[in-house]
């Protein structure tokens, strides 16, 4: 991983990570050991979805960026989707508190999503790759000579 991903990443996980240590105390207090338990369980999942997520669009901005745009998007329908999934299934659950660590997986997508978004504008990407030109070499000039 380069120094600028793992930047964004540091600039992302951060901020969900502290969402979710307020949301075990929120969980605590509120629906006691349980709630605890769900909200950790529902920042664990968002961090995981979300970093394996940015990790893999920062492979395709580098490999293939003609599909940046395309991948994004897609990725993110399919993070939602799978958090969606991940709350239906485990609505009925008594291993934790279900409404608690549903609270704690839309509040910490939306930490993330929020600071990814913030660490982007920041960024300083370069739109074109400037080309490194041999020394003493004029540039050709592009189109017919005649």
């Amino acid at each position: 991983m380069q120094s600028p991903d793992a930047r964004m990443l540091l600039q992302t996980a951060v901020p969900t990570a502290a969402v979710g240590v307020i949301a075990v105390v929120v969980g605590a207090v509120l629906a006691g050991g349980k709630g605890a338990i769900g909200a950790a369980a529902g920042t664990a999942v968002v961090m995981l979805f979300m970093g394996i997520g940015l990790v893999v669009l920062q492979r395709t901005a580098r490999s293939l960026p003609h599909l940046f745009q395309a991948m994004g998007l897609m990725l993110y329908t399919a993070q939602l989707l799978l958090l969606f999934m991940f709350m239906a299934a485990f609505k009925d659950t008594t291993l934790f508190h279900p409404k608690v660590f549903g609270g704690a997986l839309v509040a910490a997508t939306l930490v993330w999503v929020a600071t990814q978004a913030r660490a982007h504008m920041k960024a300083k990407i370069l739109y074109v790759e400037p080309e490194s030109s041999a020394q003493g070499k004029k540039p050709e000039a592009a189109g017919s000579a005649t």
